[in-house]
Protein backbone atom coordinates (compact mmCIF):
# COMPACT_ATOMS: atom_id res chain seq x y z
CA UNK A 1 0.00 0.00 0.00
CA UNK A 2 1.42 3.21 -1.31
CA UNK A 3 1.12 5.08 2.60
CA UNK A 4 4.22 6.12 4.54
CA UNK A 5 3.66 5.80 8.13
CA UNK A 6 4.91 8.85 9.47
CA UNK A 7 6.46 7.48 12.59
CA UNK A 8 8.34 5.61 10.77
CA UNK A 9 11.70 7.93 9.69
CA UNK A 10 13.70 5.54 7.43
CA UNK A 11 10.41 4.52 5.72
CA UNK A 12 11.21 5.53 2.35
CA UNK A 13 15.21 4.16 2.70
CA UNK A 14 13.72 0.46 3.36
CA UNK A 15 11.82 0.41 0.09
CA UNK A 16 12.85 -0.69 -3.19
CA UNK A 17 10.64 1.59 -5.08
CA UNK A 18 9.32 5.17 -3.77
CA UNK A 19 5.86 5.35 -2.59
CA UNK A 20 5.13 7.19 -6.29
CA UNK A 21 5.91 4.20 -8.19
CA UNK A 22 4.48 1.57 -6.06
CA UNK A 23 2.19 -0.64 -8.44
CA UNK A 24 -0.91 -1.42 -6.02
CA UNK A 25 -3.27 -4.98 -6.36
CA UNK A 26 -6.24 -4.26 -8.30
CA UNK A 27 -8.65 -4.05 -5.67
CA UNK A 28 -6.91 -0.64 -4.37
CA UNK A 29 -6.20 0.47 -7.65
CA UNK A 30 -9.71 0.79 -8.16
CA UNK A 31 -11.21 1.81 -5.17
CA UNK A 32 -8.73 4.62 -5.07
CA UNK A 33 -9.03 5.46 -9.08
CA UNK A 34 -12.16 5.69 -8.25
CA UNK A 35 -12.18 8.26 -5.84
CA UNK A 36 -9.97 10.47 -7.96
CA UNK A 37 -12.65 10.40 -10.53
CA UNK A 38 -15.75 10.86 -7.84
CA UNK A 39 -13.43 14.42 -6.69
CA UNK A 40 -12.94 15.10 -9.91
CA UNK A 41 -15.88 15.00 -12.01
CA UNK A 42 -17.85 18.31 -10.87
CA UNK A 43 -14.73 20.56 -11.33
CA UNK A 44 -13.98 18.59 -14.24
CA UNK A 45 -17.56 18.91 -16.52
CA UNK A 46 -18.68 22.69 -14.78
CA UNK A 47 -15.96 24.16 -17.58
CA UNK A 48 -17.52 22.53 -20.58
CA UNK A 49 -21.40 23.31 -19.25
CA UNK A 50 -20.16 26.66 -18.74
CA UNK A 51 -19.23 27.31 -22.06
CA UNK A 52 -21.93 25.59 -23.66
CA UNK A 53 -23.90 27.64 -21.92
CA UNK A 54 -22.38 31.24 -22.83
CA UNK A 55 -22.07 29.88 -26.60
CA UNK A 56 -25.85 28.96 -26.24
CA UNK A 57 -24.76 25.54 -27.83
CA UNK A 58 -28.48 22.46 -27.67
CA UNK A 59 -28.92 20.06 -24.73
CA UNK A 60 -27.17 17.58 -27.22
CA UNK A 61 -24.05 19.71 -28.15
CA UNK A 62 -23.65 20.55 -24.28
CA UNK A 63 -23.65 16.47 -23.34
CA UNK A 64 -20.96 16.26 -26.31
CA UNK A 65 -18.53 18.56 -24.88
CA UNK A 66 -18.72 16.81 -21.36
CA UNK A 67 -18.34 13.49 -23.20
CA UNK A 68 -15.52 14.46 -25.17
CA UNK A 69 -14.09 16.66 -22.34
CA UNK A 70 -14.14 13.46 -19.41
CA UNK A 71 -12.54 11.27 -22.10
CA UNK A 72 -9.23 13.91 -22.93
CA UNK A 73 -9.19 14.20 -19.17
CA UNK A 74 -8.55 10.46 -19.05
CA UNK A 75 -6.01 10.17 -21.82
CA UNK A 76 -4.64 13.18 -20.32
CA UNK A 77 -4.24 11.87 -17.02
CA UNK A 78 -2.64 8.72 -17.57
CA UNK A 79 -0.03 10.46 -19.96
CA UNK A 80 0.65 12.49 -17.19
CA UNK A 81 0.98 10.31 -14.34
CA UNK A 82 2.63 7.00 -16.46
CA UNK A 83 4.57 8.92 -18.88
CA UNK A 84 5.59 8.79 -22.47
CA UNK A 85 9.26 9.05 -23.27
CA UNK A 86 9.96 12.88 -21.72
CA UNK A 87 6.05 13.73 -21.54
CA UNK A 88 4.54 13.19 -18.00
CA UNK A 89 6.00 14.08 -14.76
CA UNK A 90 5.21 10.25 -13.36
CA UNK A 91 3.69 11.71 -10.43
CA UNK A 92 -0.14 11.04 -9.02
CA UNK A 93 -0.97 14.09 -11.24
CA UNK A 94 -4.74 14.11 -12.28
CA UNK A 95 -5.51 16.33 -15.68
CA UNK A 96 -8.58 18.67 -15.57
CA UNK A 97 -9.23 21.85 -17.90
CA UNK A 98 -8.09 24.79 -16.62
CA UNK A 99 -10.35 27.26 -14.73
CA UNK A 100 -7.80 30.02 -15.95
CA UNK A 101 -9.40 29.81 -19.61
CA UNK A 102 -13.01 29.93 -19.12
CA UNK A 103 -13.34 33.65 -19.22
CA UNK A 104 -11.11 33.65 -22.10
CA UNK A 105 -13.05 31.11 -24.41
CA UNK A 106 -16.15 32.63 -23.57
CA UNK A 107 -14.96 35.90 -25.11
CA UNK A 108 -13.33 34.55 -27.71
CA UNK A 109 -16.31 32.06 -28.01
CA UNK A 110 -19.08 35.34 -28.53
CA UNK A 111 -16.95 37.73 -30.21
CA UNK A 112 -16.77 34.77 -32.79
CA UNK A 113 -20.83 35.03 -33.39
CA UNK A 114 -21.56 32.31 -30.15
CA UNK A 115 -22.77 28.75 -31.20
CA UNK A 116 -20.16 25.97 -33.03
CA UNK A 117 -18.98 28.93 -35.06
CA UNK A 118 -17.61 30.38 -31.81
CA UNK A 119 -16.08 27.07 -30.80
CA UNK A 120 -14.08 26.33 -34.16
CA UNK A 121 -12.21 29.46 -33.16
CA UNK A 122 -12.03 28.60 -29.91
CA UNK A 123 -10.53 25.23 -30.94
CA UNK A 124 -7.92 27.03 -33.05
CA UNK A 125 -6.16 28.85 -30.29
CA UNK A 126 -6.57 26.49 -28.11
CA UNK A 127 -4.24 23.75 -30.25
CA UNK A 128 -1.83 26.66 -30.85
CA UNK A 129 -1.61 27.19 -27.29
CA UNK A 130 -0.85 23.30 -26.54
CA UNK A 131 1.91 23.17 -29.41
CA UNK A 132 3.45 26.19 -27.76
CA UNK A 133 3.31 24.99 -24.70
CA UNK A 134 4.93 21.59 -25.92
CA UNK A 135 8.18 23.44 -27.59
CA UNK A 136 8.30 26.27 -24.55
CA UNK A 137 8.65 23.43 -21.86
CA UNK A 138 12.31 22.97 -21.75
CA UNK A 139 12.57 26.61 -21.68
CA UNK A 140 10.67 27.11 -19.03
CA UNK A 141 11.20 24.83 -16.47
CA UNK A 142 14.84 26.77 -16.33
CA UNK A 143 12.82 29.75 -15.60
CA UNK A 144 12.04 27.79 -12.34
CA UNK A 145 14.52 29.93 -10.01
CA UNK A 146 12.39 32.46 -11.24
CA UNK A 147 10.00 31.29 -8.72
CA UNK A 148 11.28 30.52 -4.96
CA UNK A 149 8.87 29.40 -2.66
CA UNK A 150 7.36 32.59 -1.77
CA UNK A 151 5.91 32.86 -4.96
CA UNK A 152 4.76 29.03 -5.43
CA UNK A 153 3.39 29.04 -2.18
CA UNK A 154 1.48 32.20 -2.70
CA UNK A 155 -0.16 30.70 -5.89
CA UNK A 156 -1.22 27.70 -4.63
CA UNK A 157 -2.65 29.21 -1.71
CA UNK A 158 -4.47 31.64 -3.75
CA UNK A 159 -5.93 28.79 -5.85
CA UNK A 160 -7.08 27.24 -3.09
CA UNK A 161 -8.76 29.99 -1.55
CA UNK A 162 -10.30 30.80 -5.26
CA UNK A 163 -11.71 27.52 -5.35
CA UNK A 164 -12.94 27.26 -1.75
CA UNK A 165 -15.99 29.42 -2.89
CA UNK A 166 -16.95 27.15 -5.74
CA UNK A 167 -17.24 24.36 -2.98
CA UNK A 168 -19.49 26.51 -0.48
CA UNK A 169 -21.57 27.61 -3.88
CA UNK A 170 -22.21 24.08 -4.30
CA UNK A 171 -22.92 23.57 -0.60
CA UNK A 172 -25.40 26.11 -0.60
CA UNK A 173 -27.53 24.07 -3.63
CA UNK A 174 -25.04 25.01 -6.66
CA UNK A 175 -24.95 27.89 -9.31
CA UNK A 176 -28.13 26.69 -10.93
CA UNK A 177 -30.09 27.87 -7.21
CA UNK A 178 -28.44 31.32 -6.79
CA UNK A 179 -31.76 33.87 -7.17
CA UNK A 180 -34.22 30.94 -5.67
CA UNK A 181 -35.18 30.32 -2.47
CA UNK A 182 -33.83 26.76 -2.29
CA UNK A 183 -30.40 28.47 -2.21
CA UNK A 184 -29.01 27.82 1.15
CA UNK A 185 -31.96 25.96 1.72
CA UNK A 186 -30.99 24.23 5.14
CA UNK A 187 -31.73 20.63 3.86
CA UNK A 188 -28.47 21.72 1.57
CA UNK A 189 -26.75 22.90 4.05
CA UNK A 190 -27.21 19.57 5.95
CA UNK A 191 -25.83 17.57 3.12
CA UNK A 192 -22.95 19.42 3.27
CA UNK A 193 -22.39 19.82 6.86
CA UNK A 194 -23.42 15.86 6.82
CA UNK A 195 -20.81 14.64 4.12
CA UNK A 196 -18.15 16.68 5.58
CA UNK A 197 -18.42 16.01 9.05
CA UNK A 198 -18.49 11.86 8.14
CA UNK A 199 -15.29 12.47 6.13
CA UNK A 200 -13.58 13.95 9.01
CA UNK A 201 -14.80 11.21 11.24
CA UNK A 202 -14.06 8.20 8.86
CA UNK A 203 -10.43 10.15 9.15
CA UNK A 204 -10.63 10.46 12.90
CA UNK A 205 -11.41 7.11 14.13
CA UNK A 206 -11.18 4.68 10.76
CA UNK A 207 -8.03 2.50 10.61
CA UNK A 208 -5.26 3.85 7.25
CA UNK A 209 -7.24 2.20 4.95
CA UNK A 210 -10.34 3.10 6.12
CA UNK A 211 -9.45 6.80 6.05
CA UNK A 212 -7.50 6.57 2.47
CA UNK A 213 -11.13 5.95 0.88
CA UNK A 214 -12.90 8.85 3.59
CA UNK A 215 -13.87 10.99 0.24
CA UNK A 216 -15.09 8.14 -1.74
CA UNK A 217 -16.81 7.11 1.26
CA UNK A 218 -18.39 10.50 1.92
CA UNK A 219 -20.08 11.07 -1.72
CA UNK A 220 -20.90 7.46 -1.81
CA UNK A 221 -22.55 8.37 1.84
CA UNK A 222 -24.05 11.60 1.13
CA UNK A 223 -25.90 10.42 -2.24
CA UNK A 224 -27.37 7.30 -0.29
CA UNK A 225 -28.96 9.52 2.31
CA UNK A 226 -30.00 11.99 -0.51
CA UNK A 227 -31.58 9.45 -2.58
CA UNK A 228 -33.51 7.79 0.57
CA UNK A 229 -34.62 11.65 1.64
CA UNK A 230 -36.01 11.73 -2.50
CA UNK A 231 -33.13 14.38 -3.46
CA UNK A 232 -31.41 12.58 -5.84
CA UNK A 233 -32.54 12.54 -9.80
CA UNK A 234 -31.61 9.61 -11.85
CA UNK A 235 -33.76 10.56 -14.99
CA UNK A 236 -31.04 11.85 -16.93
CA UNK A 237 -29.68 8.41 -16.75
CA UNK A 238 -32.30 6.84 -18.06
CA UNK A 239 -32.25 8.79 -20.94
CA UNK A 240 -28.43 9.22 -21.28
CA UNK A 241 -26.90 6.74 -24.62
CA UNK A 242 -25.24 3.55 -23.58
CA UNK A 243 -22.49 4.05 -26.01
CA UNK A 244 -20.80 7.45 -27.85
CA UNK A 245 -17.29 8.14 -29.36
CA UNK A 246 -16.14 11.34 -29.56
CA UNK A 247 -14.58 12.43 -33.10
CA UNK A 248 -11.83 14.18 -34.28
CA UNK A 249 -13.58 17.86 -35.40
CA UNK A 250 -16.69 17.04 -34.77
CA UNK A 251 -17.89 20.62 -35.40
CA UNK A 252 -15.53 21.06 -38.29
CA UNK A 253 -12.03 22.16 -38.78
CA UNK A 254 -10.54 25.07 -36.61
CA UNK A 255 -10.33 28.25 -37.26
CA UNK A 256 -6.91 30.51 -36.54
CA UNK A 257 -7.33 34.02 -35.41
CA UNK A 258 -4.32 36.12 -34.01
CA UNK A 259 -6.27 37.84 -31.32
CA UNK A 260 -7.84 34.94 -30.10
CA UNK A 261 -4.56 32.93 -30.29
CA UNK A 262 -2.71 35.76 -28.14
CA UNK A 263 -5.18 35.26 -25.71
CA UNK A 264 -4.85 31.75 -25.01
CA UNK A 265 -0.82 32.02 -24.80
CA UNK A 266 -1.57 34.52 -22.08
CA UNK A 267 -3.97 31.66 -20.36
CA UNK A 268 -1.11 29.08 -21.16
CA UNK A 269 1.30 31.10 -19.58
CA UNK A 270 -0.15 31.44 -16.71
CA UNK A 271 -1.07 27.29 -16.05
CA UNK A 272 2.54 26.56 -16.82
CA UNK A 273 3.20 28.72 -13.81
CA UNK A 274 0.37 27.07 -11.81
CA UNK A 275 1.38 23.29 -13.22
CA UNK A 276 5.12 24.05 -11.87
CA UNK A 277 3.38 24.94 -8.87
CA UNK A 278 1.19 22.01 -8.55
CA UNK A 279 4.14 19.92 -9.48
CA UNK A 280 6.33 21.23 -6.55
CA UNK A 281 3.39 20.83 -4.28
CA UNK A 282 2.84 17.10 -5.19
CA UNK A 283 6.53 16.87 -4.66
CA UNK A 284 6.53 17.93 -1.07
CA UNK A 285 3.68 15.55 -0.60
CA UNK A 286 5.12 12.55 -1.63
CA UNK A 287 8.60 13.48 -0.60
CA UNK A 288 10.12 12.95 -4.26
CA UNK A 289 11.93 15.42 -5.68
CA UNK A 290 11.40 17.36 -8.50
CA UNK A 291 13.93 19.16 -10.63
CA UNK A 292 14.18 21.15 -14.12
CA UNK A 293 13.09 17.92 -16.11
CA UNK A 294 10.58 16.60 -14.04
CA UNK A 295 8.85 20.35 -14.57
CA UNK A 296 9.70 20.24 -17.93
CA UNK A 297 7.91 16.55 -18.74
CA UNK A 298 4.76 17.94 -16.92
CA UNK A 299 4.46 20.97 -19.09
CA UNK A 300 4.96 19.20 -22.29
CA UNK A 301 2.10 16.44 -20.70
CA UNK A 302 0.05 20.12 -20.37
CA UNK A 303 0.96 20.75 -24.20
CA UNK A 304 0.14 17.28 -25.40
CA UNK A 305 -3.17 17.27 -23.22
CA UNK A 306 -4.31 20.57 -24.53
CA UNK A 307 -3.75 19.81 -28.61
CA UNK A 308 -5.65 16.28 -27.81
CA UNK A 309 -8.47 18.68 -26.56
CA UNK A 310 -8.18 21.06 -29.28
CA UNK A 311 -8.45 18.03 -31.24
CA UNK A 312 -11.53 16.19 -29.42
CA UNK A 313 -13.54 19.28 -29.05
CA UNK A 314 -12.20 19.80 -25.96
CA UNK A 315 -10.31 22.39 -23.71
CA UNK A 316 -6.96 23.51 -22.61
CA UNK A 317 -5.60 20.95 -19.75
CA UNK A 318 -3.59 21.46 -16.79
CA UNK A 319 -2.40 19.76 -13.23
CA UNK A 320 -5.68 19.47 -11.43
CA UNK A 321 -4.50 21.17 -7.46
CA UNK A 322 -8.05 19.62 -6.72
CA UNK A 323 -6.80 16.20 -6.76
CA UNK A 324 -3.55 17.34 -4.96
CA UNK A 325 -5.51 18.14 -1.48
CA UNK A 326 -6.90 14.13 -1.97
CA UNK A 327 -3.17 12.82 -2.08
CA UNK A 328 -2.64 14.93 0.97
CA UNK A 329 -5.87 13.38 2.76
CA UNK A 330 -5.46 9.88 1.70
CA UNK A 331 -1.81 9.53 1.61
CA UNK A 332 -1.78 7.36 -1.32
CA UNK A 333 0.91 8.29 -3.36
CA UNK A 334 1.02 5.80 -6.09
CA UNK A 335 1.24 7.35 -9.71
CA UNK A 336 -0.55 4.20 -10.99
CA UNK A 337 -3.87 5.12 -9.25
CA UNK A 338 -4.40 8.61 -11.31
CA UNK A 339 -3.48 5.71 -14.43
CA UNK A 340 -6.55 3.84 -13.01
CA UNK A 341 -8.78 6.97 -12.68
CA UNK A 342 -7.71 7.94 -15.87
CA UNK A 343 -8.93 4.89 -17.32
CA UNK A 344 -12.41 5.16 -15.56
CA UNK A 345 -12.41 8.54 -17.24
CA UNK A 346 -11.83 7.16 -20.09
CA UNK A 347 -14.68 4.66 -19.60
CA UNK A 348 -16.95 7.96 -18.43
CA UNK A 349 -16.32 9.62 -21.57
CA UNK A 350 -17.45 6.59 -23.70
CA UNK A 351 -20.19 5.75 -21.73
CA UNK A 352 -22.74 8.94 -21.13
CA UNK A 353 -25.32 6.67 -19.27
CA UNK A 354 -21.86 5.88 -16.77
CA UNK A 355 -21.15 9.76 -16.83
CA UNK A 356 -24.91 10.61 -16.18
CA UNK A 357 -24.75 8.32 -12.74
CA UNK A 358 -21.50 10.14 -11.56
CA UNK A 359 -23.25 13.37 -12.50
CA UNK A 360 -26.21 12.27 -10.35
CA UNK A 361 -24.39 13.61 -6.89
CA UNK A 362 -25.95 16.29 -5.50
CA UNK A 363 -24.17 19.49 -5.34
CA UNK A 364 -24.34 19.93 -1.63
CA UNK A 365 -23.04 16.72 -0.91
CA UNK A 366 -19.97 17.39 -4.02
CA UNK A 367 -19.52 20.80 -1.88
CA UNK A 368 -19.15 19.43 1.46
CA UNK A 369 -16.29 17.15 0.08
CA UNK A 370 -14.87 19.51 -1.74
CA UNK A 371 -14.87 22.18 1.36
CA UNK A 372 -11.93 19.93 2.64
CA UNK A 373 -10.09 18.96 -0.38
CA UNK A 374 -9.90 22.44 -1.67
CA UNK A 375 -8.60 23.32 1.70
CA UNK A 376 -5.60 21.11 1.49
CA UNK A 377 -4.52 22.73 -1.21
CA UNK A 378 -4.30 26.37 0.36
CA UNK A 379 -2.62 24.15 3.19
CA UNK A 380 0.20 23.36 1.22
CA UNK A 381 0.72 26.27 -0.27
CA UNK A 382 0.48 27.79 3.45
CA UNK A 383 3.33 25.16 4.01
CA UNK A 384 5.98 26.29 1.18
CA UNK A 385 5.25 29.33 2.56
CA UNK A 386 6.52 28.49 6.22
CA UNK A 387 9.99 28.00 4.34
CA UNK A 388 9.87 31.73 3.13
CA UNK A 389 11.14 34.52 5.79
CA UNK A 390 8.09 36.46 5.87
CA UNK A 391 9.39 38.90 8.65
CA UNK A 392 11.26 40.46 5.90
CA UNK A 393 9.31 43.23 4.59
CA UNK A 394 9.37 42.30 0.69
CA UNK A 395 8.22 38.57 1.04
CA UNK A 396 5.28 39.70 3.26
CA UNK A 397 4.20 42.48 0.38
CA UNK A 398 4.61 39.86 -2.39
CA UNK A 399 1.93 37.58 -0.31
CA UNK A 400 -0.02 40.47 0.93
CA UNK A 401 -0.96 42.10 -2.25
CA UNK A 402 -1.35 38.90 -4.55
CA UNK A 403 -3.70 38.08 -2.31
CA UNK A 404 -5.36 41.14 -2.14
CA UNK A 405 -5.17 40.82 -6.29
CA UNK A 406 -6.30 37.18 -5.90
CA UNK A 407 -9.32 38.53 -4.36
CA UNK A 408 -10.66 41.34 -6.68
CA UNK A 409 -12.51 39.21 -9.83
CA UNK A 410 -14.63 37.70 -6.38
CA UNK A 411 -15.19 40.64 -4.16
CA UNK A 412 -15.56 43.09 -6.94
CA UNK A 413 -17.08 41.57 -9.86
CA UNK A 414 -18.03 44.57 -11.83
CA UNK A 415 -14.08 46.03 -11.49
CA UNK A 416 -13.59 44.92 -14.64
CA UNK A 417 -16.39 45.97 -16.72
CA UNK A 418 -15.14 49.37 -18.22
CA UNK A 419 -12.25 47.49 -19.29
CA UNK A 420 -11.65 46.02 -22.86
CA UNK A 421 -13.38 43.06 -23.74
CA UNK A 422 -9.30 41.39 -24.63
CA UNK A 423 -8.26 42.51 -20.80
CA UNK A 424 -10.95 41.81 -18.89
CA UNK A 425 -10.75 37.93 -20.88
CA UNK A 426 -7.28 37.62 -19.14
CA UNK A 427 -7.33 39.26 -15.76
CA UNK A 428 -11.27 38.65 -14.44
CA UNK A 429 -9.34 35.30 -13.08
CA UNK A 430 -8.54 35.37 -9.68
CA UNK A 431 -5.71 32.60 -10.17
CA UNK A 432 -4.53 34.55 -12.86
CA UNK A 433 -4.48 37.85 -11.37
CA UNK A 434 -2.91 36.92 -7.93
CA UNK A 435 -0.69 34.73 -9.96
CA UNK A 436 0.75 37.76 -12.23
CA UNK A 437 0.91 39.65 -9.34
CA UNK A 438 3.26 37.47 -7.14
CA UNK A 439 6.03 36.47 -10.23
CA UNK A 440 5.80 40.45 -10.95
CA UNK A 441 6.49 41.54 -7.51
CA UNK A 442 8.85 38.64 -6.88
CA UNK A 443 10.55 40.06 -10.28
CA UNK A 444 10.69 43.75 -8.92
CA UNK A 445 11.74 42.77 -5.20
CA UNK A 446 14.42 40.35 -5.62
CA UNK A 447 15.09 39.41 -9.43
CA UNK A 448 16.18 42.94 -10.57
CA UNK A 449 17.70 43.20 -7.12
CA UNK A 450 19.78 40.40 -7.53
CA UNK A 451 19.07 39.20 -3.90
CA UNK A 452 19.85 35.41 -2.57
CA UNK A 453 17.26 32.81 -2.63
CA UNK A 454 15.72 29.98 -0.38
CA UNK A 455 15.31 26.79 -2.14
CA UNK A 456 14.10 23.33 -1.38
CA UNK A 457 17.52 21.22 -1.13
CA UNK A 458 15.47 17.87 -2.48
CA UNK A 459 18.81 16.01 -1.30
CA UNK A 460 17.92 16.08 2.47
CA UNK A 461 14.03 15.77 1.81
CA UNK A 462 14.66 12.04 0.56
CA UNK A 463 16.35 11.12 4.03
CA UNK A 464 14.43 13.64 6.57
CA UNK A 465 12.41 12.50 9.32
CA UNK A 466 9.08 11.82 7.88
CA UNK A 467 7.36 13.40 10.88
CA UNK A 468 9.20 16.83 9.45
CA UNK A 469 6.09 17.37 7.39
CA UNK A 470 8.15 20.39 5.51
CA UNK A 471 11.45 19.71 3.58
CA UNK A 472 14.66 21.69 4.69
CA UNK A 473 15.92 24.44 2.74
CA UNK A 474 19.41 26.03 1.58
CA UNK A 475 20.68 29.62 0.89
CA UNK A 476 21.68 29.67 -2.89
CA UNK A 477 23.46 32.45 -4.50
CA UNK A 478 20.65 33.02 -7.29
CA UNK A 479 19.15 36.42 -8.50
CA UNK A 480 15.21 35.12 -7.49
CA UNK A 481 14.47 36.58 -3.92
CA UNK A 482 14.16 35.02 -0.50
CA UNK A 483 16.84 36.73 2.47
CA UNK A 484 20.08 37.59 1.83
CA UNK A 485 22.47 35.53 4.71
CA UNK A 486 25.59 37.41 6.09
CA UNK A 487 28.70 35.65 6.69
CA UNK A 488 27.93 32.47 4.55
CA UNK A 489 25.21 31.64 7.12
CA UNK A 490 22.76 29.11 5.62
CA UNK A 491 19.38 28.34 7.29
CA UNK A 492 20.16 25.09 9.82
CA UNK A 493 18.43 21.97 9.95
CA UNK A 494 16.17 21.70 12.96
CA UNK A 495 17.49 18.55 14.13
CA UNK A 496 20.94 19.46 12.86
CA UNK A 497 22.74 17.36 9.71
CA UNK A 498 22.24 13.79 9.66
CA UNK A 499 24.32 11.29 11.19
CA UNK A 500 24.09 7.10 10.77
CA UNK A 501 22.62 7.59 14.25
CA UNK A 502 20.00 9.29 12.37
CA UNK A 503 18.88 13.02 12.49
CA UNK A 504 17.91 13.11 16.30
CA UNK A 505 20.74 11.00 17.32
CA UNK A 506 22.86 12.14 19.79
CA UNK A 507 25.92 13.45 17.42
CA UNK A 508 23.91 16.19 15.83
CA UNK A 509 24.89 19.75 16.79
CA UNK A 510 23.07 22.46 17.51
CA UNK A 511 21.88 24.86 14.43
CA UNK A 512 23.86 27.51 14.85
CA UNK A 513 21.51 30.78 16.57
CA UNK A 514 22.00 34.69 15.81
CA UNK A 515 20.50 37.72 17.03
CA UNK A 516 16.76 38.63 15.20
CA UNK A 517 17.51 40.46 11.76
CA UNK A 518 21.49 39.84 11.87
CA UNK A 519 21.67 36.92 9.70
CA UNK A 520 18.46 34.34 7.61
CA UNK A 521 15.76 32.88 8.84
CA UNK A 522 15.76 30.89 12.36
CA UNK A 523 14.91 27.72 11.25
CA UNK A 524 16.78 25.88 14.10
CA UNK A 525 14.30 28.24 16.26
CA UNK A 526 11.47 27.31 18.52
CA UNK A 527 9.16 29.58 16.75
CA UNK A 528 10.04 28.28 13.16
Amino acid sequence: MARVPRQDPQAFSRQQAHPVDEVLPVGKLTLYGFQHVLAFYAAAVIVPILLGNALELSHEQLVYLINADLLTCGIASIIQALGVWRIGARMPLVQGVTFTAVSPMIAIGQGAGGGTAGLLVVYGAVITAGIATFLFAPFFSKLVKYFPPVVIGTILTIIGLTLIPQALQDAAGGAQLMGKPEYGDLKNLGYALGTLLFILAVVRIGKPYLSSLAVLLGLVGGTGVAWLLGDVDFSAVQKANWFGVSTPFHYGMPKFEVFPIIAMLVVMLITMVETTGDVYAIGEITRKRVDNDTVARALRADGVATVLGGIFNSFPYVAFAENIGLVRMSKVMSRFVVVAAGGFMIVLGLLPKAGSLVAAIPHPVLGGAAISMFGMVATVGIQILGKVDLREERNALILAVSLGAAMLPTAVAPFFDRMPEDVRAVLNSGITLGGLTAILLNLLFNVFTRRSAIEIDWDEIEDDDADTEAPHLTAVQEPVGGYEPQGGYQPADPYGPYTPQGPHGPQSPQPPQAPYGQQGPHWGQPTH
